[in-house]
């Protein structure tokens, strides 16, 4: 990395699809270094699908080297309980990666993320892809979602940590 230069990894973790932000920041200037997918099977053994998701972050820790791990904190409707539960472990899988890339792992709730970029803690997908856009000053709204969510929580990260360090 450039000298004075920060990488924040951002993640949403999901079982199908994880998104993934890699930001550097040079100057107290955000962009955007690489940003996807990484996709589990749909299909299979829930171990199979998280040793994908382990596996892949894994590769994108050793790729980029980030300073930090932004993730998003785990949601959950009262009414799907299962659902919070597999996405736990998910999210585990992710912070294990982190771990064992020694990459400290900073959490954020959804609602903070979305009200920090939007102004609404209940901005939907739409208005959080549009703010990433104008934040990082991109051509077009990062597609799929989970890539938005991904950028959007790695620039919170650099609003609310990285920022504040530098002052």
């Amino acid at each position: 990395m450039p000298g004075g230069a920060t990488r924040i990894l951002g993640i949403d973790p999901g079982l199908n699809i994880t998104g993934y932000g890699v930001l550097e920041v040079v100057g107290g200037v955000p962009r955007v270094v690489e940003a996807g997918v990484i996709r589990g099977r749909e299909r299979g053994s829930l171990e199979l699908r998280l040793g994908e998701i382990h596996a892949g972050v894994g590769e994108v820790l050793a790729a980029f080297s980030p300073s930090g791990m932004a993730i998003e904190q785990l949601y959950s409707h009262y009414e799907r309980p299962r659902t919070a539960i597999l996405m736990g472990h998910a999210r585990g899988v992710i912070c294990l990666a982190a771990v064992l890339a020694e990459v400290p792992v900073y959490h954020y709730a959804a609602t903070q993320v979305k009200r920090l970029l939007t102004g609404s803690g209940r901005a939907p997908k739409l208005q959080v892809q549009q703010a990433v856009q104008r934040e990082l000053r991109l051509q077009a709204v990062p597609d799929p979602p989970d890539v938005a969510d991904a950028m959007a929580v790695a620039l919170c990260h650099y609003y609310l940590a990285v920022a504040q360090r530098a002052l």
